[in-house]
């Protein structure tokens, strides 16, 4: 009987643990989707406001990032513009969203969203930086 109640307690105990290392997982790849995309964001202020408008323009992870191995693989950035209509096109809105998998195979995304305005903060910062 306490060959069962020992057994029990530790398949317990491992299933409680594997849980444990699966949120401290999702807790440590948050934190890097979101320093990828505050780092992008940062970039981006420092661009010309037709550099910002660029359609052409891809969101890549800054190297910084891609030198950590458990990164380059398994995280990418993407970018999406749209001009917000009821400002006459002088505003547009850039969503970024950070995409991965975790270690189990799910695949997990987080997204920041931002506004940029013609002569604004990031105008002021590519011309006189």
């Amino acid at each position: 009987m306490a060959v069962i109640i020992l057994a029990m307690a530790i398949t317990t105990a491992l299933a409680a643990m594997q849980r444990a290392f699966l949120e401290l997982d999702a807790a440590r790849n948050l934190h890097v989707a979101a320093n990828i995309m505050q780092c992008e964001f940062e970039k981006e202020r420092l661009l010309t406001w037709s550099q910002l408008n660029d359609a052409a323009y891809q969101a890549s992870i800054d190297a910084s990032f891609l030198r950590n191995p458990a990164v380059a693989g398994r995280f990418t950035l993407s970018r999406s513009l749209t001009t917000v209509a009821q400002r006459s096109g002088q505003i547009v809105q850039v969503t970024l969203t950070v995409t991965w998998r975790t270690y189990t195979g799910q695949s997990l995304a987080r997204s920041y969203t931002t506004y940029f305005g013609q002569g604004g903060l990031n105008t002021y910062i590519s011309q006189n930086g």
